[in-house]
């Protein structure tokens, strides 16, 4: 005979809400076990991390929660407390990351998440609750372009420069040292020069300023990128797109410099150029679990150390300011049990 083991009636939540007069809150609270969304796997949350969007959510920026009151926190890693579905075994660590939480779904800013069992990845073996979330969302998607690129036949071997941009965020730390470590000539493009030391370590062989990238001013520019993990968007996708060399890929993964892209067709037409969407929310289990895998393989905990900073969820609300104005480097993993 089972037993449904006993949950927690209580735990505790950073929630986003609106006064009376329509201005965000945010509040850590003690919630009730009833006051969890649907879903058949609960889940004893350890960590979490902190990311563009959670910034961008904690700070009451429009278009990112989809319903209040509601808990921010795109990633979350833990251990099984209950599955209804028994494909996952009370202990085990686990991970989400996407499908909406954070953003439509309670997330990973609680100790206590319940969330659908077809959103889970078990950890890879040999890795722990606070490794996951070092890589998060952030490292999970520049894994996703880093084999994109491949897919598309980039080859250390046969390539020349692959750029990454925005390369001293979370995204863009992550790429630098997966490309770094599969041998590829890495060169790191960010607004930041102070942190050149920083992204040399991870495995950059240059460092240029982004005003070095040539803005969309002509439909084609001089050829040099053999490919590319575009974090930025806007003007700095434009510039980058108009100089990959003939049959190289751009893997585009984020908008922090802007969602509009003015460019032409030629790089396409001309030259083959592969503009490659990357979509970290709602990528199938299959690619998913893979990624994961290989993260274990290609960003071991050591790695992660020099781009990695642990903070607790009592933190979240002045590290999501910090964030929006770009003063983040690396990844930062939130401690919700401390």
């Amino acid at each position: 005979m089972t037993h449904t083991p006993i949950l927690p009636s209580t735990f505790q939540a950073l929630r986003v809400s609106k006064d009376d007069q329509g201005l965000s809150q945010v509040r850590l609270m003690t919630l009730t076990q009833a006051e969890l969304p649907p879903g058949e796997v609960t889940v004893q949350v350890t960590h979490s991390s902190l990311n563009y969007k959670d910034g961008m959510a904690v700070a009451g920026r429009p278009g990112i929660l989809r319903r209040l009151p509601m808990t921010p926190g795109i990633d979350l890693a833990g251990t099984v407390l209950h599955d209804e579905t028994a494909t996952y075994q009370a202990g085990e660590t686990v991970i989400v990351t996407g499908w909406g939480l954070g953003e439509r779904h309670d997330g990973g800013y609680a100790t206590l998440a319940r969330v659908p069992a077809s959103w889970l990845v078990r950890a890879p073996a040999g890795t722990a609750a606070h490794w996951a979330m070092s890589v998060g969302t952030a490292g999970f998607t520049a894994m996703l372009a880093v084999m994109a690129l491949e897919d598309h036949g980039l080859r250390p071997e046969e390539s020349g420069e692959v750029l990454v941009t925005g390369a001293a965020g979370g995204v863009g730390s992550a790429a630098v040292a997966l490309l770094a470590r599969a041998g590829f000539n890495v060169t790191a493009s960010t607004g930041r020069p102070q942190e050149a030391d920083y992204l040399t370590r991870l495995g950059a062989r240059q460092i240029i300023d982004r005003a070095e990238l040539p803005s969309r001013r002509r439909p084609l520019e001089s050829e040099r990128w053999a490919g590319v993990v575009d974090t930025v968007g806007g003007a700095t996708l434009a510039g980058a797109y108009a100089s990959t060399r003939t049959h190289g890929s751009l893997a585009v993964c984020g908008l922090a410099g802007g969602a509009e892209l003015e460019t032409t067709v030629y790089p396409l037409i001309l030259r083959g150029v592969n503009l490659l969407g990357i979509d970290s929310v709602t990528c199938p289990p299959g690619r998913r679990e893979a990624a994961w895998r290989r993260l274990a393989r290609d960003l071991p905990i050591e790695t992660l150390v020099p781009m990695t900073q642990t903070r607790l969820l009592s933190e979240v609300p002045d590290l999501a300011q910090e964030i929006l104005e770009g003063r983040v480097r690396g990844r930062t993993v939130i401690d919700v049990t401390g």
